[in-house]
């Protein structure tokens, strides 16, 4: 036996696991090139042909609008941060999920600010019942904004769960806050750390304790 006849060959890669693959590799280049990256960019990063990146996606605006959905994803953030451990005290449990977090509103607003900068994803020419196809669109995203703005809020409220009985509001209503706070946060001319974001949070604007009435 030979070794070319005795050399196995490697499984084949699912279409799902092929096109996750062409988005990892493509998001550094959408967020340097924006639009204008082009598939051939894409697919010697990816280590493939170019025409592999057609059969998975169609076009360059479908691979695209990939990323884009891949950049807004927080399933892995989400574990992130679930992933905590309890142990920790709740400044520390705090401080690495607003790092996590806003390292995720970062590498979000980086593709798509990079997308926005270039000219944006090509839009399809109107059509007959176009209209409805758009509100659809934009119903079915608000519900994804929403979905993950709730899952976010639940994840965080498990950090503040061990502290519930000396917290003065429920764990609900301040993962609340502090999700609102986190996004706002890395805003501005001089943007707070996560690490006096967390002490803004936990003891209020007045240094060494409450305000005197």
């Amino acid at each position: 036996m030979t070794d070319a006849t005795s050399r196995r060959r490697a499984p084949a890669m699912s279409p799902e696991l092929r096109r996750e693959m062409i988005v990892r590799a493509a998001l550094p280049l959408v967020v340097e090139y924006g639009t204008s990256v082009t598939t051939a960019q894409i697919a010697r990063a990816a280590g493939i042909g170019e025409g592999t990146i057609f059969r998975a996606f169609g076009d360059k605006d479908a691979l695209l609008a990939a990323c884009m959905a891949e950049a807004a994803r927080p399933d892995d953030t989400l574990a992130h941060v679930g992933a905590i451990s309890l142990e920790l005290p709740l400044a520390e449990r705090l401080i690495e999920a607003s790092e996590a977090l806003r390292g995720y509103l970062s590498r979000m607003g980086a593709v798509a600010g990079a997308l926005a900068a270039s000219g944006g994803l090509r839009r399809e020419p109107p059509s007959e019942g176009s209209s409805e196809g758009a509100a659809e669109n934009r119903r079915r995203a608000l519900n994804g904004r929403e979905a993950s703005m709730a899952a976010t809020r639940e994840v965080l409220a498990g950090l503040f769960e061990p502290e519930r009985d000396r917290l003065r509001l429920d764990p609900e209503r301040l993962a609340e806050a502090f999700q609102f706070m986190t996004m706002a946060s890395g805003r501005g001319v001089t943007p707070l750390t996560s690490a006096e974001l967390v002490e803004l949070f936990l003891h209020g604007a007045y240094a060494g304790g409450p305000a005197e009435n």
